[in-house]
């Protein structure tokens, strides 16, 4: 009989072992796979794949950043002089244009004759810039140049203020909108839950008598289970038109909404986490405070308070990690709007919404969609960062105790 328990111990501990080593492989795979995806981007060309910009041969620009390229097309730059170039108005020219100056009879069946044609055109026209497919590009042709692009650059992610990731000819990928906006909507929800939830948690922890305690921590407890899409749909049909009418704001889907959604959202995590932690303060460490003079409020914040603060930061960590990777819930109320963030009445869109709205549209392995996975990655900073913080807060703390 003993024999046959030391085999079955063994044989769980094997399978327990075998368990955390696939976990912890898998986890190492996804991570491995996270930055990969990601960092490629900067492999990326600057503009669409399978494209390519033509010009005419005796143009002396060589090389158009994402931004002059944008900026180009857009109208914003109009002479080749403000690029490096002579002074010559620029005429943009994009593929489609063709068809609007020869018929398709004449291209043949296979538009055999298109890179002919497009040659043509960009011979008759010094000034011209065209973004042409790589397969009708007239690559052959001595009156053409190719201009060579940059690749996408670490600069142009972590420093760009304009988020259209479908721009053609270049995509603009800066990410610093959808950053601010994760942190601005995620700070201000942590600035409300934060005291709301300690408050309670204290309620619970040291006041409330055991039948309201025992009414009150499952009721709290159930909301963790709420799906957020329910959050989100009571955010945009109560909260989005009352926080329009209350600010007299031309859209009530604002950075303030999803702060107060996240905020609500967080409140569970941190009251059940920071209750368990003051309820697990040793009652002789109450006594002695109650004994020497102290009144319950001091015992509170003067014994209780610090001896579970190593509990409480772990509640603020998951509080944290719960609005800075909320998607749904933020999705249907921030207003998706990719812009600079100058204020809580103001639209925005945070990464996790970003990677959720747009990555079933991205082709893989295209530009767009190394860009969300390197999104993926920041979220992963974000979060580790997080946790490194309370970890050292939780390690200072125990060894004030200490």
């Amino acid at each position: 009989m003993k024999r046959f328990q030391k085999i079955t111990e063994r044989l769980i501990e094997a399978i327990f072992t075998v368990s955390g080593a696939l976990t912890s492989i898998v986890i190492l795979l996804i991570v491995v796979f996270l930055f990969k995806e990601g960092f490629g981007l900067f492999n990326s060309p600057s503009i669409e794949s399978g494209y390519t910009l033509c010009v005419h041969a005796n143009n002396n620009v060589e090389k158009l950043s994402v931004n002059e390229i944008k900026k180009i097309f857009d109208s914003e730059i109009e002479n080749w002089k403000e690029v490096g170039g002579s002074d010559a108005m620029i005429q943009t020219f994009r593929f489609d244009e063709i068809f609007n100056l020869y018929t398709d009879t004449e291209f043949g069946n296979d538009y055999e004759l298109l890179p002919q044609k497009l040659g043509e055109v960009i011979k008759n026209e010094p000034n011209i810039i065209a973004y042409l497919p790589q397969k009708y590009a007239p690559t052959g042709m001595k009156d053409v140049k190719i201009l060579s692009t940059e690749k996408i650059k670490v600069t142009d992610f972590f420093g760009g203020s304009e988020w259209i990731p479908t721009a053609t000819p270049a995509p603009l990928l800066g990410v610093l909108p959808l950053v601010l906006g994760t942190l601005l909507v995620s700070l201000f929800a942590i600035l409300f839950a934060l005291p709301l939830g300690l408050g309670v948690a204290i309620y619970l922890s040291e006041l409330a008598s055991e039948r309201s305690r025992k009414i009150m921590k499952p009721t709290i407890e159930l909301l963790a289970g709420i799906p957020s899409v329910v959050y989100g749909f009571f955010g945009l049909v109560v909260l989005v038109p009352l926080i329009q009418k209350t600010f007299h704001l031309p859209v009530g889907e604002t950075a303030l909404a999803g702060s107060i959604i996240l905020a609500i959202m967080a409140l569970p995590t941190i009251i059940t986490v920071a209750e368990d932690a003051m309820r697990n303060t040793p009652s002789a460490m109450r006594e002695a405070s109650i004994s020497l003079g102290a009144s319950q409020w001091q015992t509170i914040y003067k014994v209780i308070i610090p001896y579970a603060m190593s509990g409480i930061s772990a509640a603020v960590v998951l509080g944290i990690g719960r609005a800075v990777g909320e998607t749904m819930a933020v999705l249907m109320v921030t207003g998706n709007a990719a812009v600079m963030p100058s204020s809580l009445f103001e639209s925005v869109r945070t990464i996790p919404a970003t990677i959720a709205a747009e990555l079933g549209e991205a082709p893989a392995g295209g530009t767009h969609y190394q860009a969300l996975f390197l999104l993926g990655c920041i979220l992963f900073f974000i979060t580790l960062l997080i946790s490194i913080t309370a970890e050292l807060i939780a390690k200072n703390n125990i060894n004030k105790g200490t």
